[in-house]
């Protein structure tokens, strides 16, 4: 049986580079949770379909659990901790729309489905129910009726329009450098 040896691994992870020596075919759910402590990334159904390690390479979104790290060598990687608002004290507009709109009851799934509305408000900043319904679709919520969470998205949607046009603050920030 041939045995993989770890190799040097690095990425941009929140905006900080990081090298690491990990085996090609390690998952980036464990390399984040388990090598980095960034456990804002859920394990859950760790075959795609629920969308809690949900994460953003170069801007799209991706299940961690679905990704080995030859996958992602090289990549910008943003997970639930490298989202804020204008500062990194500040909540991201996305995050304080779910906060307001009740778009979460136990929380489990609220990582994944802020990094999926972050990409889907990157991509089409005014998004209709049919557009937000789509960039849900990989997400999985067990405990609510989805009302709240789709009330956060349109709210996340004007927040991040107005602050995007207002002169008295800059842009939305972005999850690129």
């Amino acid at each position: 049986m041939t045995r993989t040896t770890d190799s040097n691994w690095t990425a941009v992870i929140n905006g900080e580079t990081r090298q690491l020596a990990v085996n090609p075919s390690r998952r980036l759910l464990d390399i984040l949770r388990a090598d980095l402590n960034l456990t804002g990334t859920k394990v859950s159904c760790e075959i795609g379909r629920c969308g809690a390690c949900m994460v953003l390479i170069d801007g799209e979104p991706v299940n961690s659990c679905l990704t080995m790290a030859y996958q992602c060598s090289g990549t910008e990687i943003t997970t639930i901790e490298g989202l804020h608002g204008q500062s990194p004290q500040e909540l991201h507009p996305v995050q304080e729309a779910f906060l307001e709109e009740g778009g979460f009851q136990c929380g489990y799934c609220t990582p994944g489905m802020i990094i999926s509305t972050t990409a889907l408000l990157n991509r089409c900043p005014n998004p209709d129910e049919h557009q937000v319904k789509e960039g849900l679709c990989g997400n999985l919520c067990r405990c609510t009726g989805y009302g709240g969470i789709l009330r956060a998205v349109e709210s996340a949607a004007d927040k991040c329009s107005r602050q995007a046009v207002s002169p008295a603050t800059s842009p939305l920030p972005s999850v690129h450098k």
